[in-house]
């Protein structure tokens, strides 16, 4: 099997990592001390950051906020417990509620399950936790998803997503006999899962593809001003989600950071813009900074007005093709 081939230099990676032993104990300490206990959602919205009504996430008819917590950036290591453990626990802290994570990312799984026992047993299940597979094959696929229970320290995923989805040879084994969807519906039914995803930022036709064939809650998808000037998947993948009733999530938002490194767009801009088209955007922290900063923008006004995302659009497009290298071709 073949695991995903996109780089862990975090979209939300600008300032570097925590250094000193001091900064992130005391961190530690502040975290294990507890997490808020969000109110239980009602129907429809939930209160969220700074009075801003949460999402529901498609028919999971989960609770999200527009900014959640990827497992990249310094997630997305290894040996790194010192420095990754604490931006976990600063932004369960701050209440995020979906949290993002895979078998690929390194260690990121072992940190979130260092994370979760030191904020106390009630944090874990104050999460939307979503985890992938990059097995293709039944076996492959379930032996996956027990060392991630296992490495996160809980005992079912709230979304388990087929990951990276590239070729339609792919679907086919996943969706064949003894491929990865038997292994979604045994987990689901015996309770280890609750809702299935698929990701991908390589192909949109791929991604469609896979929802024509079977009836998942979740896309994670490429969401960025440079998007609509090649193989979109705003106008493609993130309208059939809706139609279907599909959650949608945002990744690749600042393009692996490269927007952000030529000052094409700000930060605060980026999430505003991916957020206003998906139910929550994913971001790799490198450090608490960045999850304080990152998670501020909840309180913006969603949606960004269209002609503002128009003129983000095309200021972006001239050197739209630096900042989608992610995609096929």
């Amino acid at each position: 099997m073949r695991g995903p081939s996109e780089t862990g230099s975090a979209d939300g990676g600008r300032r570097g990592v925590l250094g000193a032993v001091a900064t992130t104990a005391a961190a530690v300490a502040v975290g294990a001390a507890g997490c808020p206990s969000p109110a239980a959602p009602a129907a429809g919205e939930a209160p969220a950051a700074g009075g801003v009504p949460a999402r529901t996430l498609g028919r999971t008819g989960a609770q999200v906020e527009p900014v959640s917590l990827g497992g990249e950036g310094i997630l997305r290591t290894t040996g790194r417990h010192r420095e990754a453990v604490p931006v976990i626990l600063e932004a369960l802290r701050l209440g995020v509620r979906y949290c993002d994570t895979a078998p690929a990312y390194q260690q990121s799984q072992d940190y979130y399950g260092e994370a979760f026992r030191a904020a106390g047993p009630k944090a874990r299940e104050q999460v939307f936790l979503a985890s992938k597979t990059h097995a293709r094959d039944r076996d492959g696929a379930l032996r996956l998803l027990d060392d991630s229970l296992r490495r996160l320290g809980t005992d079912h995923l709230d979304s388990w997503q087929l990951h990276d989805l590239r070729e339609i040879e792919e679907l086919d084994a996943i969706f064949g006999k003894r491929g990865a969807i038997e292994a979604v519906e045994q987990a689901r039914a015996d309770g280890r899962v609750r809702h299935v995803g698929i990701t991908g930022h390589h192909d949109p036709r791929i991604l469609l593809e896979a929802m024509r064939r079977y009836p998942v809650d979740t896309v994670l998808c490429a969401v960025n001003p440079a998007d609509p000037a090649r193989l979109p998947f705003l106008t493609t993948v993130v309208e059939e989600a809706r139609r279907r009733g599909v959650g949608v999530i945002g990744m690749k938002i600042m393009a692996a950071g490269r927007l952000l490194q030529d000052r094409a767009a700000s930060a605060s801009e980026l999430i505003h813009y991916a957020a206003s088209h998906a139910d929550t955007v994913i971001i790799g922290c490198s450090s608490i900074d960045e999850v304080r900063e990152n998670l501020g923008a909840r309180s913006l006004s969603f949606p960004m007005p269209p002609a503002e995302r128009a003129a983000l659009e095309a200021r972006v497009a001239p050197r739209a093709g630096r900042y989608d290298t992610f995609k096929v071709g």
